[in-house]
């Protein structure tokens, strides 16, 4: 697949594109790229889908945005303006892991169809940090808010740990060669903690993008590894109570936070089977 670029929201976003057919928007999250959809952007071309998978905001090769803004709105608004850029209609779909989960939310009920992976829905997570466990694994959250977040994230084995940590007994080599590709410099580097950084309002928000609305518009089905070392699998447990009717939850058996990756062939089953045939 060849990298190819478009303009969207103010930001020159690269993007590997397979297929052809209504749009099927793929958003990767951290510390991750696009590559991230190998496994999924075939099934999807061969169901009759166009599978585009933009490097996110600050992911080279996309460029790191002028206004520096990382907030969920910025997010929101990249997808928007990317739908629209493609060419997307109303038969697109949204898949998105990690980060990318996050605007697939706020944006589900203007696609036909959303799919989100290894992060449950908002309003499920208000607890999050009061759990022991789920803190300590949330060590590089935290770390993030301060100084020290650029140098210990591009210390050799800091993100190869994490991938390790979160997906137990995976070789994510090659994928930690397109991560090195994407954040080896530091500008793209502090662009992928600039969403930390917003997420807990360290760095105030820029102002430029609308609110975000709460909840979810659009029935969703969302898929979690039982062996996430990231975001616990316990999440799970009462996420429909946070997604709209006809939503659907599960935990995906012997695979950890990159559950597309580990077991591809189940988890495209499930999104494929969700998706339905490209209308």
């Amino acid at each position: 697949m060849e990298i190819r670029t478009i303009h969207a929201n103010g930001v020159e976003f690269a993007y590997l594109s397979l297929g052809e057919g209504p749009l099927a928007l793929c958003l990767h999250g951290f510390p991750d790229t696009a590559h991230t959809w190998r496994h999924l952007m075939p099934a999807l071309a061969e169901r009759g889908y166009r599978a585009v998978a933009p490097f996110m905001r600050g992911y080279a090769p996309t460029e790191v945005p002028a206004d520096g803004a990382y907030e969920d709105a910025a997010l929101v608004a990249d997808v928007r303006a990317l739908h629209e850029e493609l060419g997307g209609g109303d038969d697109a779909v949204v898949i998105g892991h990690d980060w990318g989960a996050f605007p697939a939310y706020a944006t589900a009920g203007r696609f036909r169809r959303a799919v989100t992976l290894a992060v449950p829905p908002p309003g499920s997570l208000a607890g999050l940090f009061l759990d022991y466990e789920q803190l300590k694994r949330s060590f590089y959250i935290f770390l993030f808010q301060t100084a020290l977040a650029e140098p210990a994230a591009a210390t050799p084995g800091f993100i190869d740990n994490l991938w390790r940590d979160w997906s137990p007994g995976y070789d994510a080599s090659e994928d930690l060669e397109f991560v090195r590709r994407s954040l080896g410099d530091p500008a793209n580097l502090g662009a992928a903690i600039g969403y930390y950084r917003a997420m807990l309002g360290t760095t105030p928000r820029s102002g430029r993008y609308p609110d975000v609305e709460r909840g979810v518009s659009g029935p969703v089905l969302y898929l979690h590894g039982a062996q996430d070392g990231c975001l616990s699998a316990d999440l799970v447990k009462g996420a429909l109570d946070h997604l709209p009717e006809g939503s659907r939850a599960e935990q995906v058996a012997g695979a950890g936070h990159f559950l597309h990756l580990e077991r591809p062939a189940e988890v495209n089953r499930l999104i494929l089977d969700w998706l339905g045939p490209a209308s």
